[in-house]
């Protein structure tokens, strides 16, 4: 019997492949809203992110979620995602 394999998804930071599980999802829905999705079942665009203060930096200074998203990211998203990954 075949174990199922866990969906992969590679962080906006470092570029590097983990299973879903292990990120934190963002997301953005229809009316635009972006929030972080705690259960990774939100409907919306997805973009997956590293568990780390080192990712959360990359990510901010290339402007990665802004072209995922195709809209300016507020410094108030960024300050969510932060608290979220140091309150570990």
């Amino acid at each position: 019997m075949k174990l199922k394999s866990l969906p992969q998804r590679t962080c906006i930071g470092c570029n590097t492949k983990k299973n879903k599980n292990e990120l934190i999802r963002i997301v953005r829905n229809k009316e635009g809203n972006i929030c972080i999705d705690r259960t990774g079942k939100a409907d919306g665009r997805g973009a997956y992110i590293c568990d780390s203060e080192e990712c959360l930096k990359k990510a901010i200074k290339s402007k990665r979620l802004d072209r995922i998203f195709e809209t300016k990211i507020s410094d108030e998203i960024y300050e969510n995602l932060r608290g979220v990954i140091i309150d570990k």
